[in-house]
């Protein structure tokens, strides 16, 4: 089996770092303002950003790995998260992130900045409907949810292009 290459190793990291920070959030700060009014979990930023980093780690670490990388994750999820809210954290993130790869797959060929917004639209949906039925069995952050994680998907993304369009231009300086 190949390792993965320090930078796919430093994304895996970065990525599975995602699922504690949430989990301490939600627990230590509860809801938080994400803009227009809503509120929602605070670990909504971290789960946000770690549909991008999974996306990330696939193209630097690879499909076997990020698997590997979802597992852990889950695992992480269930036991790191408040006993309250551990089974809603450890399913969603699961199927959230799985969803999330499936979707990406297939598009990244095509527009790897496409794939992610689509994987992620996908995952924080899913991560959102299923996280707050099962922790709450309420959808009243549902709105906030799903701006949070929106909100750290574009930042992201718009990051990675602004990366990619200075890349040619710094190439070939």
């Amino acid at each position: 089996m190949k390792l993965p290459a320090p930078a796919g190793i430093a994304t895996l990291v970065a990525y599975v770092a995602t699922i504690p920070a949430a989990n301490l959030a939600v627990t230590h700060f509860g809801a938080v303002p994400v803009g227009f009014g809503y509120a929602a979990p605070a670990g909504v930023y971290m789960v946000g950003l770690a549909l991008v980093l999974r996306d990330l780690a696939r193209e630097s670490a690879g499909r076997g790995a990020v698997l590997a990388a979802i597992a852990v994750g889950t695992i992480l999820s269930y036991f790191l998260a408040d006993p309250a809210l551990a089974g809603a954290s450890a399913a969603a993130f699961a199927v959230a992130e799985t969803m999330d790869f499936v979707v990406y797959e297939p598009l990244r060929k095509r527009s790897l900045l496409i794939a992610m917004l689509a994987s992620n639209a996908v995952g924080l949906l899913a991560d959102s409907l299923l996280f707050l039925k099962l922790a709450f069995g309420s959808f009243e952050y549902l709105p906030g949810q799903i701006l949070g994680k929106a909100w750290m998907t574009f930042a992201a993304i718009a990051v990675l292009a602004l990366l990619r369009r200075r890349k040619p231009a710094s190439a070939s300086a």
